[in-house]
């Protein structure tokens, strides 16, 4: 996501998912969730986006009540339409339908005043692939020792 406060991340998307294509979309919100999610007080974990009708909705994100909400407040759970182009949806809607490509959202962030959602169509990884990337970042992370072990002798 570019410019823009990060106020929640999904760590395990990376981890569970191939990454094929980012978008950013806004979501409709109401008062109470904008504050909470301002402090930090969101849960993209078990989160996933749904297309019904022609719309798009993020379906199981937490947001947790506000504090100072009392009864203006909101249900954590609820479905919130995402905002996005009409373009947008109808591509979306195909690439959907293909077999084992699903919506995830990766953060919320705040742009220019305005909540966004970082959406990814991702495709599940397999435990071999997962075992894969931990090798890789292991190996990566113990050549970048050996190369500074070897600045700081020199």
């Amino acid at each position: 996501m570019s410019e823009g406060k990060v106020l929640a991340t999904n760590r395990k998307a990376r981890h569970d998912y191939h990454i094929e294509e980012t978008f950013e979309a806004g979501i409709a919100l109401q008062g109470t969730e904008v504050k909470s999610l301002r402090d930090g007080r969101a849960n993209l974990k078990e989160a996933y986006g749904e297309v019904r009708g022609g719309e798009v909705f993020l379906v199981n994100c937490h947001i947790s009540p506000y504090e100072a909400g009392n009864r203006f407040n909101h249900d954590p759970l609820r479905k919130r339409k995402l905002l996005l182009h009409r373009q947008e949806i109808r591509r979306l809607i195909g690439k959907v339908q293909e077999k084992g490509l699903t919506l995830i959202p990766l953060a919320f962030s705040l742009k220019a005043r305005r909540v966004k959602v970082e959406l990814a169509l991702a495709r599940g990884k397999k435990l071999y692939d997962k075992r894969e990337d931990i090798k890789r970042r292991t190996t990566e992370r113990e050549i970048a020792q050996a190369l500074k072990a070897v600045r700081q002798a020199s």
